[in-house]
C-alpha cells in the first residue's frame, strides 16, 4: 500500500502523475466557525503566497487535485481545496471533498485499542492470543510473546508490505482469512529487531477491537471517535461512498507515462485497520484539533477521546528507524535527529520541534498529516495523484509558513528527489536489458507452463493458455490479470492488462533434473512499483508436477 513516508518507505517509491494545467487559486477564506485568529498568525498576503505555492507544485508534478487544512491552537486557520476532483471535468476541490487517507487511518486503529484501554478493558501489553485465541504467526515464540501494541508499531520480523497481496489490489478474502494467513507469512527479521513497515497486523489490531468491543470496527470508530468530533463527512471506506458524493477520483500515471482516471474501485473491507477511511480536510481538521487539545473534544466541556497518558503513548518511540542523510542537498533541512514509529504515528523532529506524522497511499491518492504539538500546529494535505513530493512539498512550506521560517525552496528539493528517483529506475532496466539474452527460448513448450500453482499464504495463481498466448491469473485478486512474455531462457515478464497498476513483474520458472516446473519466483520489474506488490515473498510451486 502507498503508505510509508519520504526517506523511511513510501515517499520517494510513490510513482508519479503528468503534468496538468495549474489552477487559478480562489480567493482566500477563512473559516468563520472560528474565533478569530491570533496576530501572530500568517496574514491574507502569506496565505496568497502560500495559495500561489501549492499551485506551482500542482504544475510541477501534474497533481489534478489538492486539499489542505491547516490548524493552530484550536482554530482553523485554512481549509480549502485547490484544482478539480477528476480531470477534464469542471467540478472543483474544497474543504469537504472526500479523499481516501489510506494508511493515515492506522492513527485511529491505535486510537480505538487506546480508547479501550481507558475503558478498562484491554492493556496495549497484553498478548494477542489474550484476546484473539486463533491468531498465529509463522514462528510459535512471535505467536505467544506479540503484544497489542506490536501491531501497531511495525517490528514483527515481517518484511517491507509482507502479505499486503493478501487484500492489494482488492480480493475476495475476509477479514479474518487475511489474519489466518499470518501463520504462513515467512518472517524474515528478528522479533522486535527492527522497523518495517506492514499492513496487515494493523487488519489484527481491528478484530481485536471489534472482539473486546463487542461491535464492528466501523461501528466503534463512529460513535466513539467520529461522532464525538462532529466528522459527519467521514466514512468507514469505499463501500460505504453514494452516488453523488463529493468525492476525489484518484489518477496514476498508466505505464509510468500518461495521467488517466483510475476507474477501477479499491475496497479494504479485509484491512480496515491498516486504511481504508475516507475523510475531507474540513473533518480532519477537526481531528487534528482534538490531538493537539491532548484528547479533549473541542468544544465539549472538557470531554475526551482518551487520556494524556494514552495519547503520551501511542507518541512514544517503539520502534527506531535509522536515519539516513538527504539525497538532495535542498531537502537536507527536512533531515531530522532522531525517528522512529510508536502506535500509528512516525516520530521525528523538524527545526527543533517535535513532529507527530503519518503518510497515506492509494491507488491514485497520496497524503500527509503532520502536528507539532509543542507549537499546537496541525498541518494535513490530501492530493488525487500518486506523488509523495508533492504533499511533502505542501507540508513543509505549510510548517514553515506557521514558524515563520524562510529561505527553503522546498519545490526545487522534492522536484530533484522526483527526477533522481525516475533516473534510478531508468538506470535499473537499462541494467536488466544489458543482462538479457535476446537470443535465448524457452527450455519447455509453453504449454508446459501452464497451470496452477500455489504459495502457502496467498494461495492459487493460474497460467493458461489465453488467445495471445500465456496469461497469469491471481485467483482470488480479479485485477491481477495479465499476459506473459517471453524474456529470457525461463523468465517471462507478466504485464498486467489493468495498466495503471504499474507492477509488471519478472516471472522466473526453475526445473528439476528431469526438466519439470520446481518452483516460480516473481519480482517487481521496476523500483517504482509500490512495495504492497510483494511478488517476491511468494513461493508458487505447481499443484500438479509433471
Amino acid at each position: 500500500m502507498r503508505i510509508a513516508p519520504l526517506a523511511l518507505a513510501l515517499a520517494l517509491t510513490l510513482s508519479t502523475a503528468t503534468p496538468v494545467l495549474a489552477q487559478q487559486a480562489p480567493p482566500i477564506r477563512v473559516d468563520d466557525r472560528v474565533a478569530p485568529l491570533a496576530a501572530s498568525l500568517p496574514d491574507a498576503a502569506r496565505l496568497a503566497r502560500f495559495d500561489a505555492f501549492v499551485a506551482e507544485v500542482q504544475k510541477q508534478f501534474e497533481v489534478p487535485g489538492v486539499a489542505v487544512a491547516i490548524v493552530k491552537d484550536g482554530q482553523v486557520v485554512l481549509a480549502r481545496g485547490y484544482g478539480v476532483r477528476e480531470l477534464s471535468k469542471p467540478e472543483r476541490v474544497d474543504e469537504h471533498t472526500l479523499f481516501a487517507i489510506a494508511s493515515n487511518t492506522k492513527a485511529f486503529t491505535a486510537a480505538a485499542l487506546n480508547i479501550l484501554q481507558d475503558d478498562g478493558k484491554l492493556k496495549t501489553t497484553d498478548r494477542v492470543i489474550d484476546h484473539l485465541p486463533w491468531f498465529r504467526m509463522s514462528d510459535p515464540y512471535v505467536t505467544r510473546e506479540m503484544r497489542i501494541r506490536d501491531l501497531l508499531a511495525h517490528r514483527s520480523g515481517l518484511s517491507l508490505g509482507a502479505g499486503d497481496l493478501l487484500y492489494w489490489p482488492t480480493t475476495t478474502y475476509s477479514a479474518r482469512e487475511v489474519a489466518e494467513r499470518l501463520k504462513d507469512v515467512p518472517l524474515t527479521g528478528g522479533f522486535r529487531e527492527q522497523y518495517a513497515y506492514d499492513n496487515i497486523l494493523f487488519g489484527v489490531a481491528g478484530l481485536v477491537v471489534e472482539q473486546v468491543a463487542g461491535m464492528s470496527f466501523k461501528q466503534f470508530l463512529q460513535t466513539r471517535i467520529w461522532q464525538p468530533l462532529g466528522m459527519t463527512e467521514t466514512r468507514f471506506n469505499a463501500d460505504d461512498l453514494t452516488p453523488g458524493d463529493n468525492v476525489a477520483i484518484g489518477h496514476a500515471r498508466f505505464d509510468f507515462k500518461d495521467l488517466r482516471p483510475i476507474r477501477t474501485p479499491t475496497t479494504w473491507h479485509n484491512v480496515s485497520g491498516a486504511g481504508g477511511v475516507y475523510a475531507s480536510v474540513h473533518d480532519l481538521s477537526k481531528w487534528m484539533n482534538a490531538l493537539l487539545a491532548g484528547g479533549v473534544i473541542p468544544g465539549s466541556g472538557g470531554k475526551r477521546l482518551f487520556s494524556e497518558a494514552r495519547l503520551r503513548e501511542m507518541w512514544s518511540v517503539l520502534t527506531p528507524i535509522p536515519v539516513r542523510p538527504a539525497s538532495i542537498p535542498e531537502l537536507a533541512p527536512a533531515t531530522p535527529n532522531f525517528s522512529g514509529y510508536g502506535q500509528g504515528w512516525f516520530l521525528s523532529d523538524y527545526a527543533g520541534h517535535k513532529l507527530v506524522w503519518h503518510t497515506g497511499g492509494w491507488p491514485g491518492q497520496v497524503s500527509r498529516l503532520t502536528l507539532l504539538p509543542d507549537q499546537g500546529i496541525g498541518v494535513v494535505v490530501l492530493t488525487n495523484a500518486e506523488v509523495g513530493q508533492a504533499f511533502n512539498a505542501i507540508t513543509y512550506e505549510a510548517l514553515d509558513m506557521m514558524l515563520g521560517l524562510t529561505g527553503h525552496d522546498w519545490l526545487k528539493g522534492q522536484a530533484a528527489a522526483f527526477a533522481k528517483a525516475q533516473s534510478n529506475a531508468d538506470e535499473d532496466w537499462q541494467k536488466h536489458v544489458a543482462a538479457r539474452d535476446r537470443n535465448s527460448t524457452p527450455s519447455l513448450p509453453l504449454a508446459k507452463y501452464a497451470g496452477t500453482y500455489r504459495d502457502p499464504w496467498y494461495g492459487d495463481v493460474i497460467i493458461r493458455q489465453g488467445r495471445n498466448g500465456l496469461e497469469m491469473q491471481f485467483s482470488r485478486t480479479a485485477q491481477l490479470l495479465g499476459d506473459l512474455q517471453h524474456w529470457q531462457h525461463d523468465s517471462f515478464i507478466v504485464r498486467w492488462r489493468d495498466r495503471s497498476l504499474n507492477a509488471d513483474a519478472f516471472v522466473s520458472f526453475a526445473l528439476d533434473a528431469d526438466g519439470r516446473i520446481r518452483e516460480v519466483r516473481m519480482e517487481p520489474v521496476s523500483p517504482l512499483t509500490d512495495f504492497s506488490f510483494d511478488f517476491q515473498d511468494l513461493r508458487l510451486v505447481p499443484v500438479d508436477r509433471r
